[in-house]
Protein backbone atom coordinates (compact mmCIF):
# COMPACT_ATOMS: atom_id res chain seq x y z
CA UNK A 1 0.00 0.00 0.00
CA UNK A 2 1.33 3.42 -0.91
CA UNK A 3 2.29 5.61 2.00
CA UNK A 4 -0.02 8.44 0.99
CA UNK A 5 -3.08 6.21 0.52
CA UNK A 6 -5.91 6.57 3.01
CA UNK A 7 -6.62 3.40 4.98
CA UNK A 8 -10.35 2.75 5.11
CA UNK A 9 -11.86 1.06 8.16
CA UNK A 10 -15.46 0.00 8.81
CA UNK A 11 -16.27 0.10 12.53
CA UNK A 12 -19.11 -2.15 13.66
CA UNK A 13 -19.66 -0.78 17.16
CA UNK A 14 -22.28 -2.04 19.55
CA UNK A 15 -23.63 1.42 20.39
CA UNK A 16 -23.49 5.06 19.41
CA UNK A 17 -21.36 7.48 21.46
CA UNK A 18 -24.00 7.25 24.19
CA UNK A 19 -22.76 3.74 25.01
CA UNK A 20 -19.67 3.97 27.19
CA UNK A 21 -17.93 0.94 25.71
CA UNK A 22 -18.29 2.18 22.12
CA UNK A 23 -17.36 5.76 23.00
CA UNK A 24 -14.24 4.81 24.93
CA UNK A 25 -12.93 1.80 23.04
CA UNK A 26 -13.33 3.23 19.55
CA UNK A 27 -15.05 6.54 18.89
CA UNK A 28 -12.81 8.73 21.01
CA UNK A 29 -9.89 7.57 18.83
CA UNK A 30 -11.40 8.64 15.50
CA UNK A 31 -9.89 12.17 15.28
CA UNK A 32 -6.41 10.81 16.00
CA UNK A 33 -6.81 7.99 13.47
CA UNK A 34 -7.91 10.49 10.84
CA UNK A 35 -4.70 12.44 11.43
CA UNK A 36 -2.89 9.16 10.67
CA UNK A 37 -4.82 8.86 7.37
CA UNK A 38 -7.03 6.14 8.78
CA UNK A 39 -10.64 7.03 7.95
CA UNK A 40 -13.30 5.18 9.92
CA UNK A 41 -16.97 4.80 8.97
CA UNK A 42 -19.10 3.91 11.99
CA UNK A 43 -22.01 1.45 11.91
CA UNK A 44 -23.57 1.05 15.38
CA UNK A 45 -25.74 -1.98 16.04
CA UNK A 46 -28.03 -0.30 18.59
CA UNK A 47 -29.25 3.31 18.56
CA UNK A 48 -29.82 5.83 21.37
CA UNK A 49 -33.47 4.86 21.75
CA UNK A 50 -32.40 1.30 22.56
CA UNK A 51 -29.98 2.55 25.22
CA UNK A 52 -32.54 4.87 26.80
CA UNK A 53 -34.92 1.95 27.23
CA UNK A 54 -32.16 -0.33 28.47
CA UNK A 55 -31.06 2.13 31.17
CA UNK A 56 -34.69 2.77 32.14
CA UNK A 57 -35.21 -1.02 32.55
CA UNK A 58 -38.00 -1.00 29.98
CA UNK A 59 -36.77 -4.18 28.33
CA UNK A 60 -35.79 -4.94 24.75
CA UNK A 61 -38.18 -5.05 21.83
CA UNK A 62 -37.61 -8.24 19.82
CA UNK A 63 -38.90 -6.53 16.69
CA UNK A 64 -36.50 -3.60 17.23
CA UNK A 65 -33.52 -5.91 17.74
CA UNK A 66 -34.42 -7.89 14.60
CA UNK A 67 -34.65 -4.64 12.66
CA UNK A 68 -31.18 -3.62 13.83
CA UNK A 69 -29.76 -7.05 12.95
CA UNK A 70 -31.17 -6.84 9.42
CA UNK A 71 -29.72 -3.35 9.05
CA UNK A 72 -26.31 -4.62 10.11
CA UNK A 73 -26.57 -7.55 7.71
CA UNK A 74 -27.23 -5.11 4.87
CA UNK A 75 -24.18 -3.03 5.86
CA UNK A 76 -22.02 -6.15 5.82
CA UNK A 77 -22.91 -6.77 2.20
CA UNK A 78 -21.00 -3.66 1.11
CA UNK A 79 -17.53 -4.07 2.62
CA UNK A 80 -15.39 -4.26 -0.51
CA UNK A 81 -14.22 -0.66 -0.25
CA UNK A 82 -12.74 -1.15 3.24
CA UNK A 83 -9.25 -2.34 4.06
CA UNK A 84 -10.00 -3.50 7.60
CA UNK A 85 -13.15 -4.32 9.57
CA UNK A 86 -13.17 -3.23 13.22
CA UNK A 87 -15.64 -5.12 15.42
CA UNK A 88 -16.67 -4.32 18.97
CA UNK A 89 -17.00 -7.72 20.67
CA UNK A 90 -19.14 -9.53 18.05
CA UNK A 91 -21.30 -8.75 15.06
CA UNK A 92 -24.54 -10.41 16.16
CA UNK A 93 -25.03 -11.03 19.89
CA UNK A 94 -26.64 -14.37 20.73
CA UNK A 95 -26.20 -15.71 17.20
CA UNK A 96 -23.39 -18.06 16.06
CA UNK A 97 -20.19 -16.56 14.66
CA UNK A 98 -21.12 -17.23 11.04
CA UNK A 99 -20.53 -13.67 9.82
CA UNK A 100 -17.05 -13.44 11.35
CA UNK A 101 -16.14 -16.89 9.96
CA UNK A 102 -17.30 -15.86 6.48
CA UNK A 103 -15.12 -12.74 6.61
CA UNK A 104 -12.10 -14.88 7.43
CA UNK A 105 -12.83 -17.28 4.57
CA UNK A 106 -13.21 -14.39 2.12
CA UNK A 107 -9.88 -12.92 3.22
CA UNK A 108 -11.41 -9.76 4.68
CA UNK A 109 -9.24 -9.02 7.76
CA UNK A 110 -10.99 -7.92 10.91
CA UNK A 111 -9.83 -6.60 14.26
CA UNK A 112 -12.04 -7.39 17.26
CA UNK A 113 -11.97 -5.42 20.52
CA UNK A 114 -13.00 -6.47 24.05
CA UNK A 115 -13.36 -4.39 27.19
CA UNK A 116 -15.69 -6.86 28.94
CA UNK A 117 -15.81 -10.62 29.46
CA UNK A 118 -18.63 -10.95 26.93
CA UNK A 119 -17.79 -14.65 26.50
CA UNK A 120 -19.35 -15.24 29.93
CA UNK A 121 -22.71 -14.23 28.50
CA UNK A 122 -22.54 -17.62 26.81
CA UNK A 123 -20.36 -20.08 28.71
CA UNK A 124 -21.86 -19.06 32.07
CA UNK A 125 -25.41 -18.48 30.85
CA UNK A 126 -28.30 -19.68 32.99
CA UNK A 127 -29.90 -21.08 29.83
CA UNK A 128 -28.71 -24.55 28.86
CA UNK A 129 -29.42 -24.03 25.16
CA UNK A 130 -27.25 -20.88 25.12
CA UNK A 131 -24.39 -22.74 26.78
CA UNK A 132 -24.79 -25.66 24.40
CA UNK A 133 -24.83 -23.61 21.19
CA UNK A 134 -22.70 -20.56 21.99
CA UNK A 135 -20.17 -21.41 24.72
CA UNK A 136 -17.37 -21.47 22.16
CA UNK A 137 -18.63 -18.56 20.04
CA UNK A 138 -16.26 -15.81 21.21
CA UNK A 139 -13.32 -18.22 21.00
CA UNK A 140 -14.13 -18.63 17.30
CA UNK A 141 -14.48 -14.87 16.78
CA UNK A 142 -11.10 -14.34 18.41
CA UNK A 143 -9.46 -17.18 16.48
CA UNK A 144 -10.57 -15.85 13.10
CA UNK A 145 -9.53 -12.26 13.82
CA UNK A 146 -6.35 -10.80 12.34
CA UNK A 147 -5.79 -9.14 15.73
CA UNK A 148 -7.60 -9.23 19.07
CA UNK A 149 -7.43 -6.03 21.12
CA UNK A 150 -7.97 -6.69 24.82
CA UNK A 151 -8.55 -4.11 27.53
CA UNK A 152 -6.74 -6.09 30.22
CA UNK A 153 -4.77 -9.27 30.94
CA UNK A 154 -7.86 -11.35 31.82
CA UNK A 155 -9.34 -10.73 28.38
CA UNK A 156 -5.98 -11.17 26.66
CA UNK A 157 -5.53 -14.54 28.35
CA UNK A 158 -8.87 -15.70 26.95
CA UNK A 159 -7.81 -14.59 23.47
CA UNK A 160 -4.49 -16.42 23.78
CA UNK A 161 -6.22 -19.61 24.92
CA UNK A 162 -8.47 -19.34 21.85
CA UNK A 163 -5.41 -19.61 19.58
CA UNK A 164 -5.75 -16.03 18.33
CA UNK A 165 -3.21 -15.01 15.68
CA UNK A 166 -2.19 -11.82 17.49
CA UNK A 167 -3.25 -10.26 20.79
CA UNK A 168 -2.57 -6.64 21.76
CA UNK A 169 -3.45 -5.15 25.15
CA UNK A 170 -4.72 -1.58 24.94
CA UNK A 171 -6.25 -0.43 28.23
CA UNK A 172 -9.42 1.61 28.29
CA UNK A 173 -8.12 5.16 28.44
CA UNK A 174 -9.40 8.70 28.56
CA UNK A 175 -8.65 11.98 26.88
CA UNK A 176 -6.53 13.64 29.53
CA UNK A 177 -7.41 17.10 28.17
CA UNK A 178 -11.03 16.72 29.33
CA UNK A 179 -10.17 16.37 33.02
CA UNK A 180 -8.76 18.98 35.37
CA UNK A 181 -6.95 18.38 38.65
CA UNK A 182 -9.09 20.79 40.65
CA UNK A 183 -8.89 20.61 44.43
CA UNK A 184 -12.42 20.28 45.76
CA UNK A 185 -13.38 22.97 48.24
CA UNK A 186 -16.07 21.06 50.13
CA UNK A 187 -16.91 21.87 53.73
CA UNK A 188 -18.05 18.24 54.04
CA UNK A 189 -15.97 15.79 51.94
CA UNK A 190 -17.70 14.04 49.03
CA UNK A 191 -17.33 10.34 48.28
CA UNK A 192 -18.18 9.93 44.61
CA UNK A 193 -19.10 7.19 42.15
CA UNK A 194 -19.86 7.19 38.43
CA UNK A 195 -21.67 4.40 36.62
CA UNK A 196 -25.03 3.36 35.23
CA UNK A 197 -28.30 1.94 36.59
CA UNK A 198 -27.04 -1.54 35.71
CA UNK A 199 -24.01 -1.23 38.03
CA UNK A 200 -25.39 0.80 40.95
CA UNK A 201 -26.06 -2.44 42.82
CA UNK A 202 -22.36 -2.51 43.75
CA UNK A 203 -22.82 0.75 45.66
CA UNK A 204 -25.86 -0.62 47.49
CA UNK A 205 -23.68 -3.42 48.85
CA UNK A 206 -21.79 -0.75 50.85
CA UNK A 207 -24.83 0.68 52.64
CA UNK A 208 -24.15 -0.80 56.08
CA UNK A 209 -20.50 0.19 55.85
CA UNK A 210 -21.48 3.77 55.00
CA UNK A 211 -23.88 3.90 57.94
CA UNK A 212 -21.14 2.67 60.29
CA UNK A 213 -18.62 5.14 58.83
CA UNK A 214 -21.12 7.96 59.38
CA UNK A 215 -20.81 7.41 63.14
CA UNK A 216 -17.17 8.53 63.09
CA UNK A 217 -16.82 11.09 60.28
CA UNK A 218 -19.00 13.38 58.17
CA UNK A 219 -19.30 12.91 54.40
CA UNK A 220 -21.66 13.19 51.47
CA UNK A 221 -22.19 10.72 48.63
CA UNK A 222 -22.53 11.82 45.01
CA UNK A 223 -23.64 9.22 42.46
CA UNK A 224 -23.36 10.06 38.76
CA UNK A 225 -25.61 8.06 36.46
CA UNK A 226 -27.54 6.16 39.13
CA UNK A 227 -31.34 6.01 39.36
CA UNK A 228 -33.20 8.41 41.65
CA UNK A 229 -34.58 5.38 43.51
CA UNK A 230 -31.16 4.68 44.99
CA UNK A 231 -31.66 7.59 47.39
CA UNK A 232 -34.49 5.70 49.07
CA UNK A 233 -32.42 2.52 49.15
CA UNK A 234 -29.58 4.41 50.87
CA UNK A 235 -31.86 5.99 53.44
CA UNK A 236 -30.03 7.51 56.37
CA UNK A 237 -27.17 8.79 54.21
CA UNK A 238 -26.63 12.17 52.56
CA UNK A 239 -26.91 11.10 48.91
CA UNK A 240 -27.19 13.22 45.77
CA UNK A 241 -27.83 11.66 42.35
CA UNK A 242 -26.41 13.54 39.38
CA UNK A 243 -27.48 12.87 35.79
CA UNK A 244 -24.79 11.51 33.51
CA UNK A 245 -23.84 13.26 30.30
CA UNK A 246 -20.61 13.25 28.36
CA UNK A 247 -20.37 17.03 28.66
CA UNK A 248 -20.75 17.21 32.47
CA UNK A 249 -19.19 14.02 33.86
CA UNK A 250 -15.70 15.50 34.25
CA UNK A 251 -16.91 18.62 36.07
CA UNK A 252 -18.93 16.48 38.49
CA UNK A 253 -15.94 14.24 39.25
CA UNK A 254 -13.77 17.30 39.85
CA UNK A 255 -16.00 18.07 42.85
CA UNK A 256 -15.32 14.70 44.49
CA UNK A 257 -12.83 14.31 47.31
CA UNK A 258 -12.62 10.51 46.93
CA UNK A 259 -13.65 8.18 44.10
CA UNK A 260 -14.86 4.62 44.69
CA UNK A 261 -15.23 1.48 42.57
CA UNK A 262 -16.87 -1.37 44.50
CA UNK A 263 -17.29 -4.73 42.72
CA UNK A 264 -18.04 -8.33 43.56
CA UNK A 265 -15.35 -10.86 42.71
CA UNK A 266 -17.06 -12.62 39.82
CA UNK A 267 -15.93 -13.75 36.36
CA UNK A 268 -17.74 -10.88 34.63
CA UNK A 269 -16.26 -8.28 36.98
CA UNK A 270 -12.74 -9.63 36.41
CA UNK A 271 -13.09 -8.60 32.78
CA UNK A 272 -13.80 -4.92 33.56
CA UNK A 273 -11.19 -2.34 32.61
CA UNK A 274 -11.27 0.06 35.57
CA UNK A 275 -12.41 3.15 33.68
CA UNK A 276 -14.07 4.69 36.76
CA UNK A 277 -10.73 4.63 38.55
CA UNK A 278 -9.02 6.37 35.65
CA UNK A 279 -11.63 9.13 35.61
CA UNK A 280 -11.11 9.78 39.31
CA UNK A 281 -7.34 9.65 38.89
CA UNK A 282 -7.43 12.07 35.95
CA UNK A 283 -9.04 14.59 38.31
CA UNK A 284 -6.36 13.87 40.95
CA UNK A 285 -8.79 12.13 43.30
CA UNK A 286 -7.62 9.26 45.53
CA UNK A 287 -9.47 6.00 44.98
CA UNK A 288 -10.79 3.08 46.97
CA UNK A 289 -11.75 -0.05 45.05
CA UNK A 290 -12.48 -3.73 45.38
CA UNK A 291 -9.42 -5.93 44.61
CA UNK A 292 -10.95 -7.42 41.48
CA UNK A 293 -9.37 -7.78 38.05
CA UNK A 294 -7.54 -4.77 36.67
CA UNK A 295 -8.33 -2.68 39.77
CA UNK A 296 -5.47 -4.49 41.50
CA UNK A 297 -2.97 -3.67 38.74
CA UNK A 298 -4.00 0.00 38.56
CA UNK A 299 -3.88 0.73 42.27
CA UNK A 300 -0.77 -1.34 43.00
CA UNK A 301 1.23 0.11 40.11
CA UNK A 302 0.03 3.70 40.42
CA UNK A 303 -0.04 3.94 44.23
CA UNK A 304 -3.12 6.13 43.95
CA UNK A 305 -5.39 4.71 46.65
CA UNK A 306 -6.46 1.63 48.56
CA UNK A 307 -7.87 -1.81 47.82
CA UNK A 308 -10.69 -2.91 50.14
CA UNK A 309 -11.82 -6.52 50.33
CA UNK A 310 -14.29 -6.30 53.22
CA UNK A 311 -16.65 -3.85 54.89
CA UNK A 312 -14.05 -3.20 57.57
CA UNK A 313 -11.33 -2.49 55.00
CA UNK A 314 -13.67 -0.14 53.13
CA UNK A 315 -14.46 1.68 56.35
CA UNK A 316 -10.80 1.95 57.39
CA UNK A 317 -9.63 3.15 53.97
CA UNK A 318 -12.36 5.76 53.56
CA UNK A 319 -11.94 6.99 57.12
CA UNK A 320 -8.20 7.43 56.59
CA UNK A 321 -8.80 9.54 53.47
CA UNK A 322 -11.68 11.54 54.93
CA UNK A 323 -9.55 12.46 57.93
CA UNK A 324 -6.45 13.50 55.96
CA UNK A 325 -6.52 16.11 53.21
CA UNK A 326 -2.76 15.69 52.82
CA UNK A 327 -3.13 11.97 52.09
CA UNK A 328 -5.87 12.68 49.56
CA UNK A 329 -3.60 15.13 47.76
CA UNK A 330 -0.60 12.77 47.78
CA UNK A 331 -2.50 9.82 46.31
CA UNK A 332 -4.43 12.05 43.92
CA UNK A 333 -1.25 13.48 42.42
CA UNK A 334 0.15 9.96 41.91
CA UNK A 335 -3.01 8.94 40.06
CA UNK A 336 -2.97 12.02 37.84
CA UNK A 337 0.64 11.33 36.85
CA UNK A 338 -0.17 7.71 35.94
CA UNK A 339 -3.03 8.76 33.69
CA UNK A 340 -0.85 11.34 31.96
CA UNK A 341 2.03 8.89 31.46
CA UNK A 342 0.12 5.74 30.46
CA UNK A 343 -3.69 5.62 30.72
CA UNK A 344 -4.38 8.46 28.30
CA UNK A 345 -5.64 8.62 24.74
CA UNK A 346 -2.56 10.59 23.81
CA UNK A 347 -0.26 7.71 24.84
CA UNK A 348 -2.27 4.72 23.58
CA UNK A 349 -3.67 6.05 20.28
CA UNK A 350 -0.45 5.43 18.28
CA UNK A 351 -0.57 1.77 19.32
CA UNK A 352 -4.11 1.42 17.95
CA UNK A 353 -3.09 3.09 14.69
CA UNK A 354 -0.23 0.61 14.34
CA UNK A 355 -2.67 -2.29 14.72
CA UNK A 356 -4.62 -1.19 11.65
CA UNK A 357 -1.50 -0.41 9.64
CA UNK A 358 -0.04 -3.86 10.32
CA UNK A 359 -3.28 -5.69 9.58
CA UNK A 360 -3.65 -3.86 6.27
CA UNK A 361 0.10 -4.25 5.50
CA UNK A 362 0.42 -0.49 5.18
Amino acid sequence: MKKDRVLKVALFSKYTRMGASSRLRSMQYLPFLEDEKIVVDVFPLYDNDYLHKLYASKGRSTAKVLQRYLSRLYKLSALKKYDVIWIEKELFPYLPAWAEALMARLGKPYVVDYDDAVFHNYDLSNHKIVRLLLSNKINKVMRNAATVIAGNAYLAQRAASSASKKVVIIPTVLDNRRYQAIEADNEIPIIGWIGSPTTETYVLELKEMFLALKQTVSFKIHLIGATQQIQDKLQGLDVEVLPWSESTEASYIEQFDIGIMPLIDGPWERGKCGYKLLQYMACAKPVVASPVGVNIDIIDSCQCGYLANSAEQWKTSLNKLLQSKQQRQLLGEAGKKSVRDFYSLQVQAPLLADVFKLVSHR
